[in-house]
């Protein structure tokens, strides 16, 4: 009887497996269009909101009707941010948040709850990097990469995933990197953190839906990202470092696909493949050949800065016209793009 049942249970598999993949072959002919979620009335929160990803993101959720919370430690990018998006015509909320201290986190989370209302869509966006040797690079820095680029996620799911259960809805997102995927010379620390956060995705994901739960998660990779101000001295060779507008949009079709992974640009899945298929020594070619001429200490290797005071969230008015706010933005982007 338990080989039967074995049997059973593998040809059970087999028949689910056929299933999605016609399934999900069949989405690929679907205009994206079709397959978007609205996410009009949604809570949505978005770590490192103060800095140019986190802000084109915040702009674009909410401009879809999202009501946005957004958390940093630069008071003043947060102030920036608050204003763009009221400009916009959008509602949005700013608080300095120490992404290091977990009971930080716990206690902003807990301010959100009373203040917004249940965040349903939750997107670990904040993260740190440096170019220095493993042996070069200080202590405290390795720690704060950790803290920040993994570890809070930990912190920010366990604060809003009990609200999500218990409505049975809601949407994590990892921005994690496609440095995560394979590693990189000068990067040690940033690579181990992005590798352990498709880990943490993947395994939560793994859970929710074990035990049942509607809820959604979503790791995005994207390749180096220019005018961030954290890889500005990554120097590539063939492929182009990509634009935070183009990266934003790609993260907002993701969550808005319910998509479980995003490589970006997606040609570089192909990438993936090649490193399990040919042998360690091709991959060490293929990154230090054909992706990267040299990577120098970044800006955002220095000391983190003090701990600020938190600012008074504030509830954005609409506008009428939103034309020329995001033309100025997009100006500012592209301009700082142009930088050598």
């Amino acid at each position: 009887m338990s080989l039967l049942a074995d049997v059973a249970n593998v040809i059970g598999f087999l028949i689910l497996t056929v299933g999605f993949i016609i399934k999900n072959t069949i989405r690929l002919f679907i205009p994206e269009k079709y397959k978007m979620k609205s996410i009009a009335g949604e809570i949505a929160l978005v770590t490192g909101g103060g800095g140019v990803l986190g802000r084109l993101v915040t702009l674009r959720l909410a401009n879809l009707g999202a009501i946005v919370v957004i958390w940093d430690v630069n008071k003043a990018g947060i102030e920036e941010t608050v204003k763009l998006v009221k400009s916009a015509g959008g509602i949005c909320y700013g608080y300095v948040c120490d992404l290091c201290d977990r009971e930080d986190i716990y206690k902003k989370a807990e301010q959100v709850k009373k203040e917004v209302g249940k965040v349903t869509i939750l997107i670990n966006n904040a993260g740190i990097g440096n170019g220095y040797r493993l042996l070069d690079t200080p202590d405290n820095l390795i720690i704060r990469t950790m803290e920040v680029n993994v570890m809070s996620h930990f912190w920010t799911t366990k604060a809003f995933l009990p609200s999500m259960i218990e409505d049975n809805r809601g949407h994590i997102v990892s921005i994690a990197s496609m440095a995560g995927h394979i590693g990189v010379s000068h990067l040690v620390s940033y690579c181990t953190s992005k590798f352990a956060a498709i880990g943490f995705d993947e395994a939560l994901h793994m859970e929710l839906v074990a035990e049942g739960y509607n809820i959604n998660s979503t790791v995005v990779c994207p390749f180096f990202i220019r005018s961030t101000g954290m890889f500005d001295n990554v120097s590539t060779r063939y492929l182009p470092r990509l634009t935070p507008n183009d990266v934003a949009d790609r993260i907002i079709s993701a969550i808005r696909c319910n998509e479980k992974v995003a490589i970006v640009p997606g040609y570089l899945c192909i990438l993936l493949i090649l490193k399990w298929a040919f042998p360690w020594e091709c991959a060490g070619m293929l990154v230090r050949g054909l992706l990267l001429n040299k990577i120098h200490p970044s800006d955002s290797s220095s000391p983190p800065a003090k701990k600020e005071e938190e600012i008074i969230p504030t509830m954005l008015p609409k506008v009428p016209d939103t034309t020329v706010i995001h033309q100025q933005l997009t100006r500012r982007i592209s301009s700082s793009e142009r930088k050598p």
